[in-house]
């Protein structure tokens, strides 16, 4: 089994309560914006579970499907799937009716320049898809960039703190948020906004970006010095087990790990283990964008998967070459400009 083959072994096999989870939830699941960094191992980790549960439901994956072979990977995983562009309204209507939606599909990075298609993703389509599937469950992917810069030594921002996106990624992220209420409310659609922050994978994220730097002996940035991060698998597990708390009007929920990192330490821990000296530029800023997630700790239990444990997997993986994605997550960005 080669090195991404162990990977996705690891980051898709599901826990007992998921699969408990998936007992109670009637009905197929369908995975929209399928073909990003998370859809691929959030599809296998559900028809993992299903499979373990001896259900007999479907998992359908959508994506454009423009390029490569995973499409096919899907397939060979069990995994129905459709290409589809969900702006083409005929395209979207022509979708099959499923009883629960994980909707993932949306527009960071190229926003710059690019701020109409952004906006067409993230606040438009939204609401053609809270039309087309105002009878089914949504877990809607939202991010944590909505909310305000929060000042490091005094608390993360929870759920019920005002968002003050800054940047059109984050205000086209809040606009997906708006749309999907009104239309949760007007249609009594069960609803979860999951607001993410950082998830990692041992092929991109912010633990691989640092300890990348690190090992190439390239300076860090500090002026973002404080970062939450949460292993990929685990944020995947949060997102099916959430279409349990679906409700109208939406149930918000923060989604990342339980601890704030200091980028300095992170690098250190990597220098540690390298047997190389971090080196930095700039200084730390007193704020930072940073949640707490201690609700969904509290509804699904913390990480099964922990910092150290995501550190010591990041140094295995540098040290064996394993397989990245040019993906960079510009956490250090404080403009929202993407």
């Amino acid at each position: 089994m080669n090195r991404v083959a162990q990977l996705e072994q690891f980051m898709t096999k599901p826990s007992s309560a998921l699969i408990e989870d998936l007992k109670q939830i009637d009905g197929d699941i369908l995975i929209l914006g399928i073909g990003g960094k998370m859809g691929p191992t959030l599809a296998k980790m559900t028809k993992r579970a299903i499979d373990e549960a001896g259900l007999q439901k479907r998992v359908i994956g959508v994506s454009r499907f423009s390029a490569g072979a995973l499409q096919q990977e899907l397939e060979d995983a069990g995994i129905e799937t459709i290409a589809a562009d969900l702006l083409n309204e005929d395209q979207l209507q022509g979708l099959p009716d499923v009883k629960n939606v994980i909707f993932m599909a949306g527009n960071k990075f190229g926003t710059t320049g690019n701020e109409h298609f952004t906006w067409a993703m993230n606040a438009y389509l939204p609401g053609r898809v809270a039309e087309k599937y105002k009878n089914s469950r949504i877990v809607a992917f939202s991010s944590g960039n909505i909310y305000p810069f929060s000042e490091v030594t005094k608390g993360n921002c929870s759920e019920d703190i005002v968002p003050s996106p800054i940047g059109e990624y984050a205000q086209s992220c809040l606009g997906r948020e708006r749309v999907l209420t009104n239309f949760s409310i007007r249609n009594h659609t069960p609803l979860v906004l999951f607001r993410l922050n950082y998830a990692i994978d041992m092929r991109y994220g912010v633990l691989l970006e640092v300890a990348k730097a690190v090992h190439e002996e390239r300076a860090i940035d500090l002026t973002t010095g404080s970062v939450n991060v949460i292993w990929q698998g685990d944020a995947n597990e949060y997102a099916l087990r959430s279409l349990l708390l679906c409700s109208s009007p939406p149930k918000i929920l923060n989604v990342t790990g339980p601890e704030t990192i200091s980028v300095r330490w992170l690098a250190k821990e990597f220098g540690n283990r390298f047997d190389k000296q971090p080196v930095f530029e700039g200084n730390e800023q007193t704020t930072a964008l940073l949640n707490t997630a201690s609700q969904a700790h509290q509804l699904f239990g913390y990480p099964s998967v922990t910092l150290q444990e995501m550190i010591d997997r990041t140094v295995s993986w540098i040290r064996e070459g394993g397989e990245t994605y040019n993906k960079p997550t510009h956490f250090q960005e404080r403009k929202g400009a993407f």
